[in-house]
């Protein structure tokens, strides 16, 4: 069983027109950092009245008292438009119990662990690193966050806090793919890594010897880049019955 439970607004942070994060109170059970939970709302028409419900990960830690989840406003979409406008104090539903594993326990030990992220997956990355936990099999972290827009680093200076806490194990580059700008690298990531700018700029190399990639949101990221790890890199996807190089996580 695992009942849907009322969860509390505390707050919600509009970073954009777009961009969002809800703060919520609930007795959820202890999850582990990288997974995710669904959000559940009643949408009354005048003739429908029937459950929503969309699947968001954490950027807390399971420490830490109240969840957060970091949501992209959709044109026209039912749910996230719905969340955007909640005013603290307003209640809708969660699972009790977390789903996934998008975690660091099921990810092989190597030297370098490379975080890939578009858009609002960089939460689950988030969550992970404020935990901690096993991390230590790892000698670098390489986060990677791919916006459109400068703008929409809004958790940029939380992966700067955490690549303090983890004193040079932790590097960080962003990525923006519709502006130049002299903090981000330009591009998709797929062909920043097709034409070697990326992990030049970093200073280390993917291959199969020594790296695991874990990639998180959109898609044609997601297919794009593991083709060409596949292709290039001598990479293949990592199941719980067969280790591999690959672990993935889709945003829609």
């Amino acid at each position: 069983m695992n009942p849907w439970i009322i969860a509390n607004v505390l707050a919600v942070k509009k970073w954009t027109n777009n961009l969002f994060s809800l703060i919520l109170n609930a007795d959820i059970e202890p999850f582990q950092a990288g997974q995710f939970n669904k959000l559940s709302i009643y949408n009354h028409t005048s003739t429908n009245y029937c459950r929503i419900q969309r699947a968001y990960s954490y950027v807390n830690s399971p420490q830490e008292k109240n969840i957060e989840i970091y949501i992209v406003r959709v044109k026209d979409g039912k749910m996230s438009n719905i969340l955007y406008n909640l005013k603290n104090g307003d209640n809708i539903f969660i699972k009790k119990k977390s789903f996934g594993f998008f975690i660091i326990d099921e990810i092989p030990s190597c030297d370098n662990l490379w975080m890939f992220a578009t858009g609002t997956a960089i939460g689950p990355y988030c969550s992970i690193l404020k935990t901690g936990k096993n991390i230590d099999r790892f000698n670098n972290i390489i986060l990677i966050h791919a916006v459109r827009y400068q703008y929409e680093l809004t958790y940029l200076p939380l992966m700067k806090e955490l690549q303090k806490k983890y004193n040079g194990k932790l590097k960080i580059q962003t990525i923006t793919s519709q502006e130049k700008n002299n903090h981000s690298l330009t591009g998709r990531i797929p062909l920043l890594l097709k034409n070697n700018i990326l992990e030049q700029h970093i200073g280390l190399t993917i291959d199969s010897h020594t790296s695991h990639v874990m990639l998180c949101g959109n898609p044609f990221m997601i297919k794009d880049t593991c083709e060409f790890l596949k292709n290039n890199r001598n990479m293949k996807k990592h199941l719980r019955r067969r280790q591999g190089h690959i672990t993935l996580e889709h945003y829609w």
